[in-house]
């Protein structure tokens, strides 16, 4: 099965080069950045974005925006494509040479026991045990099911599997989730797609303050550079994205915006972000002030008072 959707990155039209411009700014950006790298799922990454592959306005726009968003990790839907069927083998081929590594997802599964049997699958096709997990609790706002989330985690880390499991931002689960054994937590900021970002920052916050050594990446709802450089300042280690940029006016650009916020939002962390305050606090306090008011003094060439 393997053989039959592997394709080499030559049977493939090269990103034009604008894109090639725009990877080149991503990669200048990031020089020193081997000293910030960071590991997930057995792997060290230097990217801290994800990048999803569906919806793009068409292959050459998913191939370009990828190379703009210098990421390392693809995520790819197999549920709706029916590989069992031998569906969508053709986008199968240009995901996978578009590089770096592939994470497939359990989109659309409704029940513990369909997302498990369909990361099996994708360890099968794809020969990694890497999975992001997604069982759908509404069909209207896609929220994740938490108790179909938990349980499929524990059978998949169970057997093996690297689980980057899609959820809100409810600290008790993700502690659960990690005591089950999954690689990363990934909560929402908001509905998938609806562009709102962080719609719960606090919530977001606190965990990353009560589960400081887990492995957080921000998954959902993200609409603008802005939301990605938002939770990469609390301390999230990596976003991940799809329609806000597939579905931008220029995918490609709007992937290179999305790695440059992801850059400045990580910097603005590890630089420690100053403390927000209710009343304000001038950076200059003595502006407007003569030196010799606080010192009690008088000029020397002011004349001394009557009578003195």
């Amino acid at each position: 099965m393997e053989s039959e959707i592997t394709a080499s990155a030559v049977d493939l039209p090269p990103p034009r080069q604008a894109a090639e411009a725009l990877a080149m700014q991503v990669a200048c950006a990031d020089v020193g950045a081997d000293a910030d790298a960071w590991s997930v799922g057995g792997a060290r990454l230097h990217s801290r974005l994800l990048l999803g592959t569906s919806r793009y306005p068409s292959p050459q726009a998913l191939e370009q925006a990828a190379a703009a968003s210098a990421a390392q990790v693809f995520t790819v839907g197999l549920r709706r494509l029916q590989p069992e069927s031998g569906g969508g083998q053709a986008f199968w081929q240009r995901v996978r040479a578009l590089g770096g590594r592939l994470l497939p997802n359990t989109a659309g599964c409704h029940d513990a026991q369909q997302a498990v049997n369909l990361a099996r699958m994708a360890r099968e096709l794809f020969a990694t045990h890497w999975i992001k997990l997604e069982v759908i609790g509404d069909d209207y706002s896609l929220q994740p099911d938490p108790f179909g989330t938990l349980e499929a985690a524990r059978v998949l880390a169970a057997e093996g599997f690297a689980v980057f499991a899609y959820t809100t931002d409810d600290l008790v689960l993700a502690r659960r989730l990690l005591d089950a054994g999954v690689a990363a937590v990934m909560p929402w900021a908001a509905p998938i797609g609806s562009g709102r970002g962080p719609q719960n920052l606090q919530a977001l916050r606190t965990l990353r303050e009560r589960l400081p050594d887990a492995v957080l990446i921000c998954d959902a709802g993200l609409g603008r550079p802005s939301h990605a450089a938002q939770v990469m300042e609390i301390g999230f280690d990596a976003v991940l994205l799809n329609t806000a940029v597939a579905e931008s006016a220029d995918p490609v650009r709007m992937a290179a915006a999305f790695a440059a916020a992801v850059r400045a939002g990580r910097d603005g962390w590890r630089a420690g972000i100053m403390p927000e305050r209710d009343t304000a606090q001038a950076s200059t306090p003595t502006v407007g002030i003569p030196f010799w008011h606080e010192a009690g003094a008088q000029p020397a060439s002011q004349p001394s008072p009557a009578g003195s």
